[in-house]
Parts: C-alpha cells; structure tokens; sequence
C-alpha cells in the first residue's frame, strides 16, 4: 500500500493522535498539511516530518470557522497540487456536568468539533467533487460519542453528531467516488494520563516499553501510534469500498460500531499497524459493514403514486 502522490489535510495536528495520524500519512507517502492554533507546535510537527524525507506544510489557525476551512485546502492544492485526504481531527474539552456547563462551554466544544469537521469536510469535498478526485474523509470520533461519558455533554453531542453527518456523508458523495468514514480512537493521552486507572500503561509507556496485555488486548488501549495505521489504511485505495463506517481502534483491537453495540472485534497482536490492516481488514470485516441510509419495504400498490410528471 502506498500514499504516494496523494495530499492530505490533518486538523489538530500539531501534537497526540493528530501529530501520529499526519507522521503515518507522511509515513505512507502523502505530502502533509498540518494545522494546529500553537504555532510552535504546528512547525515542529511539520519539521518531524520533513526531517524523515516527508513532505508538510503548516496552516496556523483555529477550526470552526469557514475561513480557516478554505485556507487549508488552498494551502494543499497551492502547496502540493490538489488534495486527495482530510483528517478531521482537531478539538478542545470544556468538561462539566450538565448544571454547571455554560452556553460558551457548550458553544465551544461543538465550535471546534461539530461545526469544524462540518466546515473543513465542506470545503475539501466540494474541491474533490468539482475537480474530479475520488478522496478520502476521515473523521475521529470517540468512544464518548457512542455511549456517553459524565461530565461531556458538549463532547459527547459533537463526537456522536460527527458520526451521523459522516452516515450521511457517505450517501451524498458515493456517486463521486468519495468515501467518508470515522474512526473511535482509544489511546494514551494528556487527559489519560492524569487518570489512576490508566497508571501502568502510561508508566510502561513512558519508559518505551509495551503497554500490558490487559490494557492492549482486554481494554483496546494503546498508544497513539496504534491509531494511526487505520486513518492511512482508510485514506488508500486499498478502502474504495468502505464507506460510512464508523471503526473503533486501540491497542491490538479493532472494531466496527454498529448503534450502538460493535459488532465485529478482531485482535493482532502487537497492534494493528498498515501491514497487518492491509492483509486482514478484508477478511475481519466481511459481512459486517453496517449498512447506510433507512431501507424501506416496497409500497402496497394502492399506497404508490404516479411519478411527478406522469
């Protein structure tokens, strides 16, 4: 599998899983537009990339607004020629319980989230639509979108809103060849690592070594790294034929979320990295791609109307 000659966009990618998902794309041969709000951040991301023999550029704004959807996609096609590949990434936390979370935490959150992925997916396929690219979205979800986590009512609606306007995504653009699906990461983080639970594998990890099994293989949780080999495997032609999914990945586990139970799990060990996608994600998968769109039963005959015109 490779990625090379494709362009990508990855919001929020200036550090954590953005930074992976951008380092794996570049990994796999796609020139790279990195965006993050932290300037610093933004140029070393671009140069983690450059100094491997990589292709980046950096877009330094805030996602949410339309302005900053079309600068990223101008950046990649005045750049590097066109663009083939956005990762919907970025994001920010407002968390609190339901009567303590203000308007401007709520507004927040589904500024970034809901309305960023909305405004940047936006902006990238209308470019692949006019100009004839059968492109790749990728949006991240999150296992709190899925089924609720205390104190996230903001993040929770947005992370579950991504997943339904990506449903919906993949009906609007099937005739253009475009795929639109989402991923629910499960990996160490900033806010992970402050919590007790997580200790031995944020402490394993910070000393390079493997996570235990438990966490790996039991809880689906891993690294950053281990996310990203699906967001470059979904970004190839190897995934033509995946659309509207919503895939869970962590650790050694992946899955396929129906609503709003998984109903395919599968495990590599060792994590599931592009080589091990590529040779297994047909065969986990098969007969276990949810279906998109309502199917309705034919109408009785004397329910059915002669078409507008006739």
């Amino acid at each position: 599998m490779s990625l090379e000659g494709k362009v990508a966009i990855v919001t929020g990618s200036g550090r954590g899983l953005g930074l992976a998902y951008a380092q794996e794309l570049a990994h796999q041969g796609a020139a790279v537009v990195i965006n993050d709000m932290d300037e610093t951040a933004a140029a070393s991301a671009v140069a983690s990339i450059t100094d491997a023999g990589g292709r980046a550029t950096a877009v330094v704004a805030p996602v949410g607004p339309t302005e900053t959807a079309d600068a990223l996609v101008k950046a990649a096609v005045d750049t590097f020629g066109g663009l083939d590949i956005l990762v919907t990434n970025a994001g920010v936390l407002r968390d609190r319980t339901l009567w303590k979370m203000t308007d401007d935490d709520f507004d927040t959150v589904i500024g970034v989230h809901l309305r960023g992925t909305f405004t940047c997916v936006r902006a990238a396929a209308t470019y692949m639509r006019e100009n004839g690219v059968a492109g790749r979205i990728i949006c991240i979800g999150s296992p709190t979108g899925q089924r609720g986590n205390f104190g996230q009512t903001n993040y929770a609606a947005a992370k579950a809103g991504i997943v339904g306007m990506v449903r919906t995504w993949a009906l609007e653009l099937k005739k253009a060849g475009i795929t639109a699906n989402a991923v629910i990461p499960v990996a160490a983080t900033a806010m992970t690592a402050t919590i007790p639970y997580f200790a031995a594998a944020m402490e394993a990890d910070s000393r390079g070594e493997a996570m235990p099994a438990f966490f790996r293989h039991d809880l689906g949780f891993g690294t950053s790294r281990d996310a990203a080999g699906i967001v470059a495997y979904l970004a190839s032609d190897a995934a033509a034929g995946v659309t509207g999914q919503a895939i869970g990945v962590g650790g050694d586990r992946l899955q396929v979320w129906s609503h709003p139970e998984p109903v395919v799990t599968a495990y590599h060990d060792g994590g599931w990295d592009v080589p091990a996608l590529e040779a297994e994600f047909p065969a986990v998968t098969e007969g276990s791609l949810q279906s998109v769109g309502e199917s309705f039963p034919p109408l009785p005959e004397d329910l059915q109307r002669p078409a507008p015109g006739r």
